[in-house]
């Protein structure tokens, strides 16, 4: 995020001293600076003052991921994904937000998995890439070396590469906490055409920093009734020579990872409940671009929200068939109305995968019986990749193995009305 933000307590200048409070006549001890920066420190950073120094490890040991293999999705169909039946409902006490996650979906450029937890997961950083996980249900407390969030249904949480952080689900019997967590290869960061060549989010964006939620912070170990000397593991998933080319480390810490008193700077996890973002709409049908939220290499991604649609006399609210030949199209519906795709077994927790190469548009009928609706009541996010994706285990475990005919079955037949995907 390009808006700067300071916490706790920092030096009035930069890689100066900064010490704990003076012990009688003797200086206190310094604290350790750490400066955490992208793109070789020509980009966004910030500088994080530590109790203990950031290096320190005592133990490594090998991290055995959840299955990593994809397969290509060949021959080339559009699939129908059911994520809510890839987790037992009497397995979720003891699933967490981390080592719970299945894999969906990934190429070389992103994954992404979905998880149903109850459990505090251990502590975690991503060295790859920046996460992006959206809160389908339920709520969490996400406590990270930067300070604490609480999130619920609807947040996007957006955490730095490197960021040491973990999930602790709210219990509940009848809404567990539901993620659907989007890791790049990559930065993820507002669009470039939303923002100034400074950072600013420009009058023409769907949202402002106003709806951008910060950490409450600075988070110290003591601050969550932990002691500052108890020894941590922190799993790592970085690069390697593991399926997808990812691999995991424990590194053992003898200390607390929550250890920062203060820091600075332009980096930083931040949270966005997509209730705040404003639909851009028009009197004919708007591509999907405009409903663009966050974007990483070779990718974006997009929510669908409750909107106003077409005012043209003569508009067909529905999308047109289309061709994205460059991109393999993924929504994932959250909630709402999903007419469009009746008869295709679409709903809540659904997963469409509609490939580049392959048309793909409304249900048989539903164009037709869109004329006239002025509002869609629905919810989805949708994640577009330059590079074909292909499927993991999780997402082979849920194929529904018939959506790619849901266009020929009643051809002719009634439908209802909208959804882009």
């Amino acid at each position: 995020m390009a808006h700067y933000l300071a916490m706790g307590s920092i030096p009035p200048k930069r890689h100066t001293q900064h010490r704990r409070p003076a012990s009688g006549e003797a200086p206190g001890e310094l604290y350790y600076e750490e400066l955490m920066g992208e793109e070789g420190f020509s980009s966004d950073s910030s500088l994080l003052y530590h109790r203990n120094i950031p290096s320190t490890t005592i133990a490594s040991a090998v991290w055995e991921l959840p299955d990593q293999s994809t397969t290509p999705n060949h021959p080339l169909v559009p699939r129908h994904l059911k994520l809510h039946d890839l987790f037992d409902a009497a397995a979720v006490a003891g699933t967490d937000v981390v080592t719970g996650r299945r894999l969906v979906l990934g190429n070389g450029d992103v994954r992404i998995s979905y998880v149903v937890a109850g459990a505090p997961s251990p502590w975690y950083r991503n060295g790859i890439g920046d996460e992006c996980v959206y809160v389908e249900r339920g709520r969490a407390r996400v406590e990270t070396v930067f300070g604490a969030f609480e999130v619920a249904e609807g947040d996007y949480v957006v955490i730095p590469r490197a960021t040491t952080h973990r999930w602790i689900p709210e219990p509940s019997d009848t809404d567990p906490l539901r993620a659907y967590c989007i890791e790049a290869n990559s930065h993820i960061a507002p669009p470039k055409r939303y923002l100034s060549k400074y950072g600013q989010l420009l009058e023409h964006a769907p949202y402002c920093e106003r709806d951008l939620r910060q950490p409450d912070g600075p988070l110290l170990a003591e601050h969550v009734g932990e002691s500052p000397d108890a020894q941590t593991d922190v799993l790592i998933k970085h690069r390697g020579n593991g399926p997808g080319g990812v691999v995991g480390t424990v590194h053992t810490l003898p200390f607390h990872p929550l250890d920062v008193v203060g820091w600075d700077g332009c980096l930083y996890p931040y949270v966005f409940n997509v209730r705040d973002f404003e639909p851009i709409t028009g009197r004919i049908h708007q591509p999907p671009p405009v409903h663009q939220v966050f974007e990483g290499w070779n990718f974006v991604i997009c929510n669908f929200v409750p909107r106003k649609v077409d005012y043209h006399p003569l508009a067909i609210p529905v999308p047109y068939y289309h061709s994205n030949v460059d991109s393999d199209e993924i929504m994932f519906y959250v909630d709402g109305d999903y007419e469009a795709r009746k008869g295709s077994g679409i709903g809540r927790g659904s997963v469409s995968v509609h490939p580049g190469g392959h048309p793909h548009g409304p249900q048989p009928g539903a164009t037709e019986g869109s004329i006239g609706v002025e509002g869609f009541d629905e919810l989805a996010v949708m994640v577009d990749t330059f590079r074909p994706l292909e499927l993991g285990e999780g997402g082979r475990a849920v194929d529904d193995g018939r959506y790619a005919m849901s266009w020929s079955r009643g051809a002719a037949g009634s439908g209802g009305a909208h959804s882009e995907g």
